[in-house]
């Protein structure tokens, strides 16, 4: 089971670097968002950092967590309009 998981969240981590490592954000029309903008990008970020960290730990549980909310981050910022999808 444990050497599963490791496996799933190795790809999952690996298909998410991407979006994390070039994670821009758009000029928003929107002064409100220009302010959380970058509050947004820090949270994804931030995650997307703890789950690497997890993984280099074994903790995979942990890890899977945290990419799941980096992604929560991501896709929010999406939506607003703060990310490029």
């Amino acid at each position: 089971m444990c050497e599963e998981l490791k496996s799933k969240v190795e790809k999952y981590l690996e298909k998410a670097k991407t979006s994390f490592e070039n994670l821009d954000i758009q000029t928003p029309e929107n002064i409100e968002f220009d302010e959380i903008a970058p509050e947004f990008r820090q949270m994804a970020i931030s995650y997307y950092k703890d789950a690497i960290h997890f993984y280099e730990e074994g903790k995979y549980i942990n890890a899977l967590a945290a990419l799941e909310y980096a992604e929560g981050w991501l896709d929010a910022g999406k939506m607003l309009g703060i990310f490029t999808p």
